[in-house]
């Protein structure tokens, strides 16, 4: 029986399904306790080794040099343990990406690009990836998620996200703050007023719309709230329900389960999307009735996309559905 995966998107570039949470660590002991708790949950998270902000003023070569022994060692088990480099005007920025590819490019799943001043900075940073990757001998080519933080990256997001190799826009809402001078309140760094300030919410809108009509993921900001559970998963909830985004960062352990569980499709509908993948595929992706409603390849591609998303998340999927489709 042939998979969703191989007859849904012929010709096309699917649509990437990463981990709903994307995981900061500046330090190494911070990577290390990151490394160990997605061991214990499973990939439904994703780390990044920060050599941006992480890195001490001095130590950035040092620093690059751990992010990339992190990313290779035994307790990297999932593989999902990506990097941040410097951005464009900082004199480490090329240094970085010369490491973490050479040392580490076999195994890392992104890198991420910040403070872009537009679409020009990203294909300067590509393009010395794609060297970068050359001179290392690797034969396969790593995403780049793109943080979108600057008034010229916001005003070229739509180009951004089009070029080859962009996987993931990810909104940077303090930098993005920052940027208008005191003219946003600092109160729209945080909740409510980040999903309610017209400029924070036409930012988040516009980056979101430019990313899923090109095929690649929006990412939400952190949350600034630590402890209250509720808190952080409204944040969640809000940016999946009323802005559309599907990913979103975690500055801290106890941010990272309440995100999963706010980003995690409605259990019903993937019951529905198994039963009906599971009737399609024995029908070789033909045209099928399921309770009463037509389906054809065009909401197959939804439910799939669906099903693949609850499972990225670590939900409990009809063992059918993972047998036919995960195993």
């Amino acid at each position: 029986m042939r998979h969703p995966s191989q007859i849904l998107f012929a010709g096309e570039k699917p649509f990437p399904i990463l981990p709903a949470v994307d995981h900061y660590a500046g330090s190494e002991k911070l990577m290390k306790k990151a490394l160990q708790l997605q061991n214990e949950l499973g990939p439904i998270f994703d780390i990044t080794c920060d050599c941006e902000d992480g890195a001490p003023a001095g130590t950035e070569r040092e620093h690059a040099e751990m992010a990339a022994a992190t990313i290779m060692s035994d307790d990297n088990r999932h593989q999902r343990v990506g990097a941040r480099i410097h951005d464009i005007t900082h004199s480490h920025w090329q240094q970085d990406i010369e490491i973490l590819v050479a040392q580490a490019g076999s195994r890392l799943p992104f890198l991420t690009l910040p403070k872009p001043r537009g679409v020009e900075d990203v294909r300067i940073q590509l393009d010395a990836l794609r060297h970068a990757e050359t001179a290392a001998g690797l034969d396969r080519k790593i995403p780049v998620h793109v943080l979108i933080e600057t008034h010229g990256a916001l005003r070229e997001v739509w180009e951004i996200a089009a070029l080859p190799g962009v996987e993931s826009l990810d909104f940077g809402l303090m930098d993005f703050v920052s940027g208008h001078h005191g003219a946003i309140p600092g109160s729209a760094m945080k909740s409510p007023g980040q999903f309610e300030h017209p400029l924070v919410a036409r930012a988040k809108c516009e980056i979101a719309a430019a990313a899923l009509a090109n095929g690649v993921v929006p990412a939400h900001n952190v949350t600034t709230e630590l402890k209250d559970i509720g808190i952080i998963g409204d944040d969640a909830r809000r940016a999946r329900q009323e802005f559309g985004y599907l990913r979103m960062w975690s500055i801290h352990p106890n941010q990272i389960v309440p995100i999963v569980e706010a980003m995690r499709p409605d259990f019903s509908e993937v019951e529905s999307a198994a039963a009906i993948l599971s009737a399609a595929q024995d029908k070789n992706w033909g045209p099928i009735q399921h309770e009463g409603r037509l389906h054809d390849r065009a909401s197959y591609r939804y439910y799939w996309e669906l099903l693949a998303r609850a499972q990225s998340t670590g939900m409990a999927l009809p063992s059918d559905a993972l047998a036919r489709f995960f195993a």
